[in-house]
């Protein structure tokens, strides 16, 4: 006799996690709800197994939740948040967000609609540590940029001289001079008696190879705006200077040494090969696109989906005599910035890639015209683009409104 099909759907939380077990009439045989912790995560196994339950339903395709139920030989579907917020209203009109019962509509969806949705295909473990990699570095960069704001904004009030010194605030050559002059106060000690020399020394003996002579950097501290130079305000941005300075040098060694980490990873993974052969790809770019794509093909068997899931393809909607051409959310943000990233640089190293773009760009120029319109589309036709652009360009403006004696325009 064969067992009858059950499903199951999890709505889960960093705290406490909601299942739900519903047999093939979409009948609950079964509800709980566990602690975030190895016991409930047990608890969970325990239950899908007593109902032979196969298949789970989830919001998300990543987590300890998703990594614990494939490790236990359950399949797991993916159902997002989105669409779990539309099911809601075969249920019912009020929309009321509960665990328990969107724990119900995963399961029921997976049950009515289990060819619709994905089924979860784990990656490498190599895969995993190079994503975990990328994104910790995409984070630490993150943190730098918001120190070095932090010190940039200091400067113009009590340094102004060491803004532009350089040609960067946080490279290391700037760094290290702000290390030795926190300070205008002193910096003075370079600009003293012409100071042409002393700077020539010190630039000797930290290794600069920028093109401003010594000459140019003391008259640019020279001729900068004064900040605070003496006072206990003069002393507080000097702690302050000092202690950013300290803190972006550590955040630099530290993303040197996690781009190292990433040089080997990806060295090491089998696809790696394939990412680095992309135009102007590199290596942290490379990186971040085998990182963020996985290493299931399947999941993308073509590039309209693999746009579509990065959220830089075109989705229209259209009603009667409405249309509304857009970019959906709720995409992948990692795998969107990174396709993003490499592909504003790609044109400068393909031929293909640069017709493609501009040709892209003449198309976003001009929204195309209805279908009743006799003239030619203009994403299919860029010669007409131009022509009509042309057109608008030179066409005389519209004489003023005028309202009707005694009253107002309507």
């Amino acid at each position: 006799m064969q067992a009858t099909p059950t499903f199951a759907g999890i709505d889960w939380s960093w705290q406490h996690h909601a299942l739900c077990i519903v047999d093939d009439t979409g009948q609950r045989i079964e509800e709980a709800t566990v602690p975030h912790s190895r016991p409930g995560l047990a608890k969970i196994t325990t239950l899908l197994r007593r109902h032979g339950v196969a298949q789970v339903g989830i919001e998300r395709g990543d987590g300890p939740v998703v990594e614990h139920l494939i490790r236990d030989g359950f399949e797991v579907v993916v159902i997002s948040a989105r669409q779990v917020k539309s099911l809601r209203a075969r249920y019912g009109t009020a929309g009321n967000k509960d665990d328990r019962f969107d724990a119900f509509v995963l399961a029921d969806a997976l049950r009515t609609d289990a060819g619709r949705w994905a089924v979860v295909r784990p990656d490498s473990a190599e895969t995993i540590a190079l994503r975990m990699l990328v994104r910790a570095r995409q984070d630490l960069v993150g943190h730098r940029i918001a120190v070095h704001n932090q010190l940039l904004a200091v400067l113009q009030h009590n340094f102004p001289g060491a803004i532009g010194l350089f040609s960067q605030l946080d490279i290391p050559i700037s760094l290290a001079f702000l290390r030795r002059f926190p300070s205008e106060a002193k910096a003075a000690w370079l600009t003293a008696g012409g100071g042409e020399l002393r700077m020539a020394h010190w630039l000797k003996a930290n290794s600069y190879c920028g093109r401003h002579t010594p000459r140019q950097l003391v008259d640019h501290l020279g001729k900068a705006a004064e900040g605070r130079t003496t006072g206990a305000a003069a002393e507080a941005s000097e702690l302050i200077v000092t202690t950013l300075v300290e803190v972006l040098m550590g955040l630099r060694a530290s993303q040197d040494e996690l781009e190292t980490r990433i040089r080997e990873a990806l060295l090491a993974h089998p696809d790696g090969p394939l990412f680095q052969s992309l135009p102007r790809a590199g290596v942290v770019r490379a990186a971040t696109l085998l990182a963020e794509i996985g290493d299931c093909r399947a999941r993308f068997p073509d590039a309209q989906s693999l746009a579509a899931a990065a959220g830089v393809a075109p989705s229209t909607r259209q009603s009667g005599k409405h249309r509304n051409v857009a970019y959906r959310r709720g995409c992948n943000k990692q795998l969107r910035a990174a396709l993003i990233d490499w592909a504003q640089d790609t044109p400068r190293a393909n031929a293909w890639a640069r017709d493609t773009y501009d040709r892209a760009r003449a198309r976003g120029c001009r929204h195309p015209p209805r279908s009743k319109d006799p003239r030619p589309r203009l994403d299919q036709d860029p010669v007409a683009l131009l022509a009509r652009t042309r057109a608008l360009r030179h066409r005389p403006p519209r004489p003023p409104q005028r309202p009707p004696p005694g009253g107002r325009l309507t």
